[in-house]
């Protein structure tokens, strides 16, 4: 990734040099501490709207949480739950092999620019390769896909489409675990929104042929689950819905730093 592309503020100078304070790990102390490269600090001082640039020049590189810019602020979200790992790694793999006889090429978690914002889909699938890039423009997304988080639901279901939509991406594929029963549905853009065109819960199969050919079980991407003792307590959840439609209220599983 790009180092900052910005120069550190220096530390304002005093008429006492017994009041000054020695210089420490790169950065100037006092309260106009500035980091000299790609830091999460910058988050405590940067207060202009953030762009997916900015982004990329200031904050380092993680395999930790996502951090994406939507509308002018960073969005942070932790790792999701066992079942959601599981489920997009799985999915990666088996979509991937379908993919590349289409010429297409598939990854996970991959750095999507549209415009100022900057996302981080779950599956990403382009008509160009990626190799040697930090980010790809969205014009070159075929199919973008989350995996839908329990504390994230609204942005997976509602947000997230919306945007895609609005970004021109041709289809949009979301994978549902909510009660360990696990739905795919497949997307198609259509007039500017959305249409389902393939839909299928465990136990059934998923049969899809845009943008290229593939089936699955999705109960095959559920793994085992944790010992009881181990487990933990499941709240009561809603029961499955397919394809279902926008709406529903934002829920708190990311970290929304305004710019």
């Amino acid at each position: 990734m790009a180092q900052a592309a910005f120069v550190p503020e220096p530390a304002p100078q005093s008429p006492d040099p017994t009041s000054q304070r020695p210089e420490s790990g790169g950065q100037s102390q006092g309260s106009t501490d500035r980091p000299t490269g790609p830091s999460f600090d910058v988050l405590r001082w940067h207060d202009e709207p953030w762009t997916a640039q900015l982004a990329l020049d200031l904050l380092p590189e993680t395999n930790g949480p996502k951090v994406e810019v939507l509308s002018g602020s960073v969005i942070v979200t932790p790792h999701a739950g066992y079942d959601h790992q599981n489920a997009e790694l799985d999915l990666a793999y088996l979509l991937k092999q379908a993919a590349r006889r289409e010429k297409l090429w598939l990854y996970a978690e991959a750095n999507i620019i549209s415009g100022a914002d900057l996302f981080i889909p779950d599956i990403v699938i382009l008509d160009v390769p990626g190799g040697g890039r930090t980010t790809m423009d969205i014009g070159h997304a075929v199919l973008l896909g989350e995996v839908v988080s329990p504390g994230n639901r609204r942005k997976d279901v509602i947000d997230r489409p919306r945007e895609y939509a609005a970004a021109g991406v041709p289809f949009f594929l979301r994978v549902d675990l909510r009660n360990r029963v696990p739905t795919i549905a497949l997307f198609e853009l259509t007039d500017g929104e959305y249409r389902p065109v393939a839909a299928a819960a465990a136990g059934t199969t998923f049969v899809m042929r845009q943008p290229f050919a593939f089936s699955i079980d999705p109960a095959d991407l559920l793994g085992e689950e944790a010992p009881v003792e181990e487990a933990e307590p499941l709240g009561e959840e809603a029961p499955v819905e397919e394809a279902e439609p926008p709406g529903g209220e934002k829920s708190g599983g990311e970290a929304d730093v305004q710019g």
